[in-house]
């Protein structure tokens, strides 16, 4: 058996283009977008002091980020820093009509993408660990 020549080969995604497995930077990219726009939020609307957060206040961005994650990605199949970088999750269960991945799928991605470090452990399809969990691969629109 060979190993596939492109990541998404294996799912039977295009090698390029809408609908292939999104690339690491566009992704990193969607993350930093959305952690931003926590920050700005727990800054702006939850009175969280820039530069200031000390004790459980830090957590505050990141339960948003995972808050986000888990409504937005279960019912929308993507957060606004995927919308904005052309990229969606979907389930891998059901790629010949994309849809996103279950709820409960969505909650146990979005805690795994809060740990950071699994979301950097991919395989040879370019899915970090939190997609694998989820069952769920994160694709372009564009």
């Amino acid at each position: 058996m060979s190993e596939p020549s492109y990541q998404g080969q294996s799912l039977g995604l295009p090698p390029s283009g809408s609908g292939s497995v999104a690339g690491l930077l566009r992704r990193a990219a969607a993350l930093l977008v959305d952690w931003f726009l926590c920050q700005l939020i727990a800054v702006g609307l939850l009175g969280m002091q820039w530069g200031e957060v000390q004790g459980t206040e830090a957590f505050l961005p990141l339960g948003l980020l995972f808050v986000e994650n888990v409504l937005l990605v279960s019912t929308l199949g993507t957060t606004v820093g995927h919308r904005l970088l052309g990229l969606r999750v979907v389930s891998v269960d059901s790629l010949h009509q994309p849809v996103p991945p279950a709820p409960l799928r969505s909650v146990a991605r979005a805690a795994l993408l809060c740990l950071f470090v699994p979301a950097l452990v991919m395989d040879a399809e370019g899915r970090g660990w939190h997609d694998k969990a989820a069952r769920s691969v994160v694709i372009r629109t564009r």
